[in-house]
C-alpha cells in the first residue's frame, strides 16, 4: 500500500484558495465508524448521513478505498503515518515555494481527530514540527477549545441538529461556528453572530474571529430533513 496522505488542491474550494496565494494539503480519511473505529465521535445522525464523504469525487470506489487505506495506516501504524505525513508536508512546502504560494494544511478533511494532543517524538504535536505552517480544521468536539491550541492551528466549530445546546453552553469558547444552510441566501445574523460567506474558499484561518461561517449544503446534505441543514 502506497497511498498519499495529503490531497493537494484537489477540490474546488482549495483550488480557489490558490488565487489568494495558498496551496492547501488535506487529509481525507474514512469518516465516522466506516473503518470500525469512530473518527467522528461528536457527529450527529444528520452529519453522518450528509457527510462530505459523498460529495464530488468521494462517490467513486477508488477514492473511498484510498481513504480507507489512509485510515488503516493511521489506526494500525501511527508511527509510519506521522513519518509519511511529515515527509509529505515538506514536499507540500517545497511545491508551494516553487509556485510562489503559502503552504497550509487541513488534517481533518473527513474526520475529527484531536491531532493537537498527539505527541510525535520530542514534539508536542505535528504543528510544533512545522511552526511556520498554518494548520486548520473544523470540529464538532467542544472540548478541543478548552485548552490552548497551538498558535498555528485554527479551529472552527461545526453546528449540527444535535449540538445547539452545546453551542449555547460553550458560546464564549467558540469564536467561529460553521453552519450549513439550504442555499446561499444566508441570514445576516445567526446565533447572534454576523454570517459570512464560507464557500468562497476553505481558508477558515482568514475569517473574522467572531462570526458564523455560512456553508451551502452539498452532496447528500441537499436532501437533509434532520435539521442538520438550516432552512430546510
Amino acid at each position: 500500500m502506497n497511498t498519499k496522505l495529503l490531497s493537494i488542491s484537489a477540490d474546488y474550494k482549495t483550488k480557489k484558495g490558490e488565487k489568494q496565494g495558498y496551496l492547501t494539503g488535506i487529509i481525507y480519511l474514512s469518516p465516522s465508524n466506516l473503518s470500525g473505529k469512530d473518527l467522528c465521535p461528536f457527529a450527529s445522525k444528520g452529519c453522518r448521513k450528509a457527510c462530505l464523504y459523498t460529495a464530488g469525487r468521494g462517490c467513486f470506489n477508488n477514492v473511498k478505498q484510498a481513504r480507507m487505506n489512509r485510515t488503516r495506516l493511521y489506526l494500525d501504524n501511527r508511527h509510519e503515518f506521522f513519518k509519511q505525513l511529515i515527509a509529505e508536508i515538506k514536499k507540500l512546502e517545497n511545491k508551494a515555494n516553487r509556485k510562489g504560494l503559502i503552504p497550509v494544511v487541513r488534517l481533518n478533511g473527513t474526520s475529527d481527530i484531536p491531532f493537537e494532543l498527539m505527541k510525535i517524538g520530542e514534539f508536542d504535536n505535528i504543528m510544533a514540527i512545522f511552526p511556520h505552517i498554518q494548520f486548520y480544521d473544523y470540529t464538532k468536539n467542544p472540548h478541543r477549545f478548552k485548552k490552548e491550541l497551538p498558535k498555528n492551528y485554527d479551529l472552527t466549530f461545526s453546528r449540527s441538529e444535535e449540538n445547539d445546546h452545546i453551542i449555547e453552553k460553550f458560546l464564549d469558547l467558540l469564536p467561529k461556528i460553521a453552519v450549513v444552510f439550504k442555499s446561499e441566501k444566508y441570514p445576516l445574523k445567526y446565533l447572534g453572530k454576523h454570517v459570512i460567506y464560507g464557500d468562497e474558499t476553505d481558508l477558515r484561518f482568514l475569517d473574522p474571529k467572531e462570526c458564523i461561517v455560512g456553508l451551502t449544503a452539498k452532496g447528500k446534505a441537499r436532501k437533509d430533513t434532520s435539521g442538520f441543514v438550516v432552512g430546510v
